[in-house]
């Protein structure tokens, strides 16, 4: 992209010539070039090939500082990711009919509440709240839910630390308390799935991955805390922009200096909403792991869980990825020990109704901030969709996918609102910068509205 006056580093994007089009409907390569305006951020600010408008930084951005924070930067559903888990089991028609897959998914639904506002009447008694946006996903491994080897297959052990439950608003305590082992709404999603073709054979036996193997997705975040700790500190950061001499384009990339009280705050407050997420999706993982112990009597053993929007130190470096996924090569320093010959694997999930993958990255990953894309990105809003993708081409792009909610309840999910996910995946494995080892294709989905 060409430099413009203002800008005071370099803005760089992954893009298939087939795609470039879409990025001329939203304002995503101006957003990416108003946080190249922002002090203290280190060359390139980064779009990734799913980039689509968002709020501050577009999604599917990444931005490093030298300890510039951004509210926007990180986005309203921090720590949104997902997580891969693997069974022993290889697909069959007969064992996973469509009616038993509903019996899978009916029986998840009545463990796990789904969509806009949904609670738990009661939580279970050894989970508290403070513990766990305190310790993430280690609080609920220690409550009983869960194993060890969880965590070493989450990123950052499923513990950011720096925590601090007084950096968190009144407000956004009150909208979460009974929302942990919740799914939400939107583009998250609990997956059923099949692997439909391996790429690297070494890298995937080391994993544990086969072609036919059953293997499950959860997708989620740190529901209304997220949402309402992205929100007032919006407000506390650009309130607070004249008394540190902060310039930022626009209120959706306040931005301050990390060692500030507000930018200390936000982080710690970031922390706790990063750690919530983590334990939402181990609690979901539990109630899954019974659900499909049940059904099909086989256990779920966890590959990894990724971050989508995060900001954290990374080899001196404040990284803030929004939509993005971190995917560290092997050897890197940070790599956890099972991890250290393989590198990381990065899990990237289609849209409602197509494939996702497993990719790993390269060495020249680091180019991106030793980060990937994190799925296959809008191309329509969502009221764009609701209004042009019709129940006929909803059904026929969903096949035979098993869903739980009526094509009136998620067409603003429907595939056609999404980026050719094939397309998005091939962008950096043609720049060298990842690898596929995994390709899984979907055979029942939950969702929420």
């Amino acid at each position: 992209m060409e430099k413009q006056p203002e800008m005071k580093v370099e803005v760089v994007f992954y893009a298939k010539e087939e795609m470039l089009e879409d990025l001329n409907h939203d304002l995503s390569l101006e957003q990416l070039a108003e946080a190249a305006t922002l002090p203290r951020v280190i060359s390139p600010v980064i779009g990734m090939p799913d980039i689509h408008e968002g709020f501050g930084l577009p999604i599917g951005g990444v931005m490093a500082t030298n300890g510039l924070i951004s509210v926007g930067a990180v986005g309203m559903d921090i720590n949104c990711g997902v997580r891969l888990l693997t069974s022993q089991l290889t697909y069959e028609k007969k064992d996973f009919s469509p009616e038993r897959l509903r019996l899978l998914i009916n029986k998840i639904i009545r463990e796990i509440p789904i969509g806009v506002g949904g609670e738990r009447k009661s939580l279970p008694s050894e989970i508290i709240f403070e513990n766990i946006c305190l310790n993430g996903a280690e609080a609920v491994v220690n409550s009983g839910f869960g194993t060890q080897d969880d965590l070493t297959s989450i990123e950052e052990g499923g513990k950011l630390s720096g925590a601090r439950m007084e950096a968190i608003t009144p407000k956004a305590i009150k909208r979460s308390r009974k929302e942990i082992g919740t799914l939400g709404s939107g583009n998250h999603f609990i997956e059923i799935q099949r692997l439909e073709k391996i790429y690297d054979e070494k890298l995937a036996n080391k994993w544990g991955l086969f072609e036919g193997q059953i293997c499950l997705m959860v997708h989620s975040g740190s529901r209304a805390l997220g949402h309402q700790t992205c929100t007032d500190y919006t407000e506390i950061f650009w309130r607070a922009e004249d008394k540190y001499k902060i310039q930022v384009p626009r209120k959706g990339l306040a931005a301050l200096p990390i060692e500030t009280k507000e930018g200390q705050d936000y982080f710690s407050a970031m922390a706790a909403c990063v750690n919530f997420a983590f334990a939402n999706r181990q609690l979901m993982t539990y109630f899954v792991r019974q659900c499909f112990e049940n059904v099909f009597g086989s256990e779920l053993v966890l590959l990894y869980d990724v971050c989508h929007n995060i900001a954290k130190q990374e080899s001196g470096l404040l990284i803030h990825r929004k939509g993005a996924t971190r995917a560290l090569p092997p050897r890197h320093p940070l790599l956890p020990e099972k991890f250290k010959e393989t590198g990381q694997p990065a899990i990237v999930p289609g849209s409602m109704g197509t494939a996702s993958y497993v990719l790993v990255g390269t060495d020249k990953v680091s180019e991106t901030f030793f980060s990937v894309n994190h799925g296959a990105g809008r191309r329509m809003s969502r009221t764009k969709a609701i209004r042009s993708i019709t129940e006929t081409e909803f059904e026929s792009s969903m096949g035979k996918v098993i869903h739980n909610l009526p094509y009136q309840k998620v067409v603003d999910e429907a595939p056609g609102a999404y980026k050719d996910i094939d397309l998005v995946v091939d962008t950096l494995v043609e720049a060298g910068i990842t690898k596929k080892v995994a390709k899984l294709v979907p055979l029942a989905v939950i969702k929420g509205d």
